[in-house]
């Protein structure tokens, strides 16, 4: 069998991949009832469920500064803590003919509502990565020779300095929108959350068997920022977040 050269397209997955390599990445995962979500899109409108784990992730975050921060240096390693949650978001899109992932920070969504959340999920979703600006860097990244290509990258992510508004301070990944009930990711933050598929699952209330709407949650983080139980505490309050996801008033809606 013979090879052929790596798409020119896939380059930034390559060099992401290769950067990430030091984590020590652990995983940590959960259900979550969606009940509380539901009602609420079903009042305000039709909102992803990917904007809601942003915006009760971000609060979360913003709860804990030691999980919302970024390893930085080999000889001599720091740690800096950002005082603002910016969340990286990947999509499936196409570049150039190529089916590809790519992802978007959306910024201080830790002061961003909900309504501003699912705009900017809208703008990157529906965009064309071939003509926007944003990813103006990422169509020349694919243009360099590797080598070349390899160095601007690390340039780019490894200084602490900006890396939060580059790379995010938290990311989160979704297969929901297919038949995957669960899997984990690292996508190069301390703390990267995996969405699963909602589905009608038998649960156990008041001694009844009935059903509600799951979703698996994963987290991965990284061990070498914060342990264990400083990622289950996140992990838990993203869960009672989404579980007790305020009701949209009565009066939303109507004249």
């Amino acid at each position: 069998m013979s090879g052929k050269p790596l798409s020119r397209q896939r380059r930034h997955t390559l060099y992401f991949l290769e950067e990430i390599r030091g984590f020590a990445p652990v995983f940590l995962d959960t259900e979550v009832d969606m009940t509380r979500v539901r009602e609420h899109r079903a009042a305000a409108g039709r909102t992803s469920t990917v904007s809601y784990v942003l915006h009760t992730a971000a609060r979360t975050l913003a709860r804990h500064p030691e999980a919302n921060a970024a390893l930085g240096g080999r000889r001599r390693p720091r740690v800096a803590e950002c005082p603002s949650v910016h969340g990286k978001l990947t999509f499936d899109k196409t570049v150039g003919g190529r089916r590809v992932v790519l992802s978007a920070v959306l910024r201080d969504l830790d002061r961003t509502e909900l309504p501003g959340i699912q705009s900017q999920v809208e703008h990157y979703r529906d965009g064309n990565p071939d003509e926007m600006p944003e990813f103006a860097a990422l169509r020349t990244l694919h243009k360099l020779p590797l080598w070349l290509g390899r160095c601007g990258f690390r340039r780019t992510v490894r200084p602490l300095a900006g890396r939060a508004g580059r790379m995010g301070t938290f990311a989160v990944t979704s297969l929901g929108h297919r038949a995957v009930d669960a899997f984990h990711s690292v996508g190069g933050t301390t703390i990267t959350l995996g969405v699963g598929r909602v589905l009608e699952r038998p649960v156990v209330r008041d001694g009844r068997i009935t059903t509600a709407p799951l979703m698996r949650l994963s987290l991965a983080f990284d061990h070498r920022v914060i342990d264990g139980a400083e990622a289950a505490d996140v992990l838990t309050e993203i869960k009672d977040g989404l579980e007790s996801f305020a009701r949209v008033p009565a009066t939303v809606g109507k004249s």
